[in-house]
């Protein structure tokens, strides 16, 4: 769980290092227009590094899944890399664009200029002469990403708009990247910092290409279609059943797929609730409506619909060298677990497992359901209605463990929950190697 704030920091102490390597953010004698000279190269030179690495997370490759540790981390990291960058390029703009201000309003005194030098030839004359060009595109693009990146981040933006809008913050990276190019100081190209910011305009530039052609994900699509739909009105759920075509990867339970069933609203992350079995080839998906894209999917979604499916995706596995495991999942949070308890079924691991399911809204049929797959595949199971007996606590999950502090713990649910959760194990002394989560928020 800690890979994502390792990667962040990570990326963010490499530039740091290969800056100091070849530059310094310390003037002597301090005064504000020299900081402001090298403070306005560093923070534009980490914006776009972080902006293109978040570009190329997007592009949901493999390799970078099984490194950062599942595609929900992937995108975890994805959004803070947005906001990292949004942050370091308003810095940046504010310290190019502001001064000017402040010299016009008279806060500031510019230094004189200096005398005229040596004539520029060659390249560094051609660039010095695209100046004017790439910083009005560079100021243009930012105005532009900045909403966009916002935009991304408010819940109440609509899902379907969210993802139009989304994908143009790979149109705003190209003007950027020139203006990173164009305007890093030509004694950096010689120098480490340099050649990191050509790599990164470069294979930010690549992924910005491949994102607007759609490319992401189009070898791991299956045609598939739905064959049942069961509701659950008192819930606010919907379960269907997918029949894929060949082609379709084996997946392990606890992984989910995006589901395109409205080209125009575009594909969807769904926790596969399933194990996989070749004979009948079918996925089940539990959904909760909680926003306005699993609203319209809840009324659309119907039997004999063809959908598109691409993954799957995840790295929630349930893999470990525990013998007990201790799993909590919260509401819809449940998924990844109904589909483990699947393969339990017809799999034993003679694990001894614990599983607490809180919930705020009851359904005898599901609720049924669930306790005839935990008793089929001998999990321990606890059901807690948050509405009537109050709310989980962290304390009775331990109580209820014998052998807690020799267990893994494994969650899905809200964020809060999680934090409390995890918080208390930890100071409970429960390794964080040991501790699991799935982020079901891709936004």
């Amino acid at each position: 769980m800690a890979r994502v704030p390792l990667f962040f920091w990570g990326l963010t102490a490499l530039v740091g290092v290969l800056w100091f390597v070849s530059d310094s953010l310390w003037v002597s004698p301090f005064a504000y227009f020299p900081f402001r000279s090298v403070f306005v190269q560093f923070s534009g030179i980490l914006a776009v590094v972080m902006m293109a690495v978040a570009l190329v997370l997007a592009l949901r490759l493999r390799s970078l899944e099984r490194w950062v540790g599942g595609l929900d981390k992937v995108y975890r990291l994805h959004k803070w890399l947005g906001i990292g960058s949004l942050v370091l390029a308003t810095l940046h703009w504010w310290w190019a664009k502001g001064t000017k201000w402040m010299v016009g309003w008279g806060w500031l005194e510019k230094p004189a200029g200096k005398a005229a030098g040596q004539q520029l030839t060659g390249l560094e004359a051609w660039f010095r002469g695209q100046r004017g060009l790439a910083e009005t595109l560079g100021e243009w693009a930012f105005y532009a990403a900045a909403v966009l990146i916002v935009l991304a981040l408010v819940k109440a933006f609509p899902y379907h708009l969210f993802r139009k809008t989304h994908k143009l913050l790979a149109v705003a990276f190209l003007p950027l990247a020139w203006h990173s190019f164009i305007l890093m100081k030509f004694d950096y190209w010689a120098a480490p910092i340099g050649w990191l910011t050509q790599f990164a305009v470069v294979a930010g530039s690549i992924a910005a290409v491949l994102l607007l052609l759609g490319w992401p994900g189009k070898v791991r699509k299956v045609p598939g279609e739905v064959v049942s739909v069961t509701r659950y009105p008192e819930l606010r759920v919907f379960e269907f059943l997918v029949r894929v075509d060949q082609g379709w990867s084996v997946h392990n339970p606890g992984q989910f797929a995006f589901i395109t069933s409205d080209a125009a609203e575009g594909p969807h992350p769904y926790t596969i609730a399933s194990d996989w079995n070749p004979e009948t080839r079918c996925l089940k998906f539990v959904v909760k409506e909680l926003g306005d894209h699993t609203r319209r999917a809840s009324h659309r979604i119907c039997e004999g619909m063809s959908v598109t499916l691409e993954g799957p995706y995840g790295s929630f596995d349930f893999e470990d060298d525990c013998r007990t495991q201790i799993w909590v999942g919260a509401g819809i949070g449940i998924t990844p677990f109904i589909a483990r308890m699947g393969r339990l079924a017809s799999k034993p691991d003679n694990r001894t497992i614990y599983l607490f399911h809180p919930t705020a809204d009851v359904s005898e049929e599901a609720l049924a359901k669930l306790r005839a797959d935990a008793e089929a595949a001998g999990v321990n199971l606890v059901i807690r209605c948050s509405c009537t007996e109050g709310r989980l606590t962290p304390e009775e999950i331990r109580d209820a463990v014998p052998d807690w502090q020799g267990a893994s713990l494994w969650f899905c649910g809200p964020v809060g929950m999680a934090r409390t959760l995890f918080n208390e194990f930890r100071r409970w002394g429960l390794p964080a190697r040991r501790m699991h989560r799935e982020f079901f928020e891709m936004r």
